[in-house]
């Protein structure tokens, strides 16, 4: 089962708060833990200008980890979206998956 969807949840929940990146992750650790019997299969979200090289920024970090990874461009082909489905091995990384799309893919949103 994936738990992208309790992820966009959280997310959305989050979102009426100044971001605090400590915080959040730690949110989104108890929120994993709670939701989720690990190792799991996760479905990562990211949204990204349609430009190759950001598309491979985020297919390399995946790369190593066995991820089946589907694009689609938007409507008007402005920006594409990623959802990478992947197991992982606990909330831990995930979350450290998170920290370096957000860290080397510059103006990548996370869902």
């Amino acid at each position: 089962m994936y738990f992208g969807a309790v992820y966009l949840h959280f997310i959305f929940t989050l979102m009426s708060t100044p971001p605090n990146p400590e915080e959040f992750y730690k949110k989104l650790k108890a929120q994993l833990l709670d939701t989720a019997l690990w190792p799991t299969a996760y479905l990562y979200k990211f949204i990204v200008i349609t430009d190759k090289e950001k598309i491979k920024q985020i297919e390399v970090i995946f790369n190593h980890l066995g991820a089946v990874i589907e694009t689609k461009a938007s409507k008007n082909g402005k920006y594409t979206s990623l959802s990478i489905h992947v197991n992982m091995k606990n909330p831990d990384a995930v979350i450290e998956i998170y920290k370096e799309v957000a860290e080397k893919v510059e103006g990548v949103i996370s869902l």
